[in-house]
């Protein structure tokens, strides 16, 4: 038998990582949210990750690109962020967050004025890619606008379809599936003018970036091919505007392979969250495809196809 002193140092040796490993902060995880406005329920989400004991707090807004935040404070299930601060006749705008097993709730405070927040962690969404997949199915007859609807004010849009293709003729409303997808492939063929800028949404949460813009205005990562803000490119193709381009992209959960005129330029990777100008932040549920058309008009799309698991 050990001495009984080394017993009680054997005994401290072994408690000793249990103490010195504290659980993590109840924030920490991705979050999917609601965020209530005047104009409706908003899409955001946040990303809360602990590197070196301390945490960084990343935030998608509504529209725009993800990024860090940096003015907030964390006190145990607890978040309060200063989301912006008062700027001539605009009031501060801070969040009050509360953490709660896979709930984050609280309230947006815009002066003196309150709206409700509501978020869930977001799905890991992590599976295998199907054995099979369907044969590629037209969503774009040529004809007409049949399986496709605009978003808001029918007024608003300007999709047409000309001589076979689907045109955006200017700005105006973004154009939507009628039918919705989980797991998909999907295919089409766009020109996208000089100075251009527009975006295909798959599930209607992750933008594949569509622009030929100056590239002293977006950084790789929201470039033409990347998943807008999340994803650059591994590496940048020849830019062709107004040629037709091929785009073929495959998303099984969360993750997406993009195949941009036949070369693999993002490759099975993770799409941490949703993209700015996403219609919702139900990131478990299946969504439509849509295509921007309120930044700039002038580009057409043909030969839009979707294949699904096969069953």
């Amino acid at each position: 038998m050990l001495p009984a002193a080394t017993r009680v140092i054997l005994a401290v040796a072994l408690l000793a990582p249990a103490f010195s490993q504290r659980p993590a902060s109840p924030l920490v995880g991705r979050w999917d949210l609601a965020v209530a406005s005047a104009s409706g329920t908003l899409p955001s989400w946040l990303g809360v990750v602990e590197k070196g004991g301390q945490l960084e707090v990343w935030y998608q807004p509504p529209t725009a690109n993800v990024y860090q935040l940096s003015d907030f404070k964390a006190s145990g299930s607890h978040l309060s962020i200063a989301m912006s601060a008062a700027a001539g006749n605009r009031p501060a705008v801070t969040w009050e967050l509360d953490a709660a097993g896979d709930k984050l709730t609280g309230v947006q405070k815009r002066g003196e004025n309150a709206t409700a927040i509501m978020g869930v962690r977001a799905p890991e969404l992590k599976r295998a890619a199907p054995r099979a997949w369907t044969n590629p199915e037209p969503l774009f007859n040529g004809k007409d606008l049949t399986g496709w609807e605009p978003i808001g004010d029918p007024a608003n849009s300007h999709w047409s379809v000309t001589d076979g293709l689907l045109v955006n003729d200017a700005h105006g409303a973004n154009l939507r599936s009628q039918r919705k997808f989980d797991d998909l492939k999907i295919h089409f063929e766009v020109s996208c003018p000089d100075g251009g800028n527009s975006g295909f949404y798959l599930r209607g949460r992750y933008e594949i970036q569509i622009e030929y813009e100056p590239l002293s205005a977006n950084p790789v990562e929201r470039r033409i091919g990347s998943i807008y803000g999340r994803i650059a490119p591994s590496a940048e193709l020849p830019r062709r505007p107004g040629s037709w381009e091929t785009f073929d992209a495959t998303l099984v959960g969360r993750t997406v392979t993009v195949v941009r005129n036949g070369a693999t330029t993002i490759d099975q990777r993770e799409i941490e969250g949703i993209t700015g100008g996403a219609l919702d932040a139900n990131e478990g549920e299946p969504g439509p495809f849509y295509i921007q058309g309120d930044h700039t008009g002038g580009l057409k799309f043909r030969n839009i196809t979707v294949s699904v698991p096969k069953s």
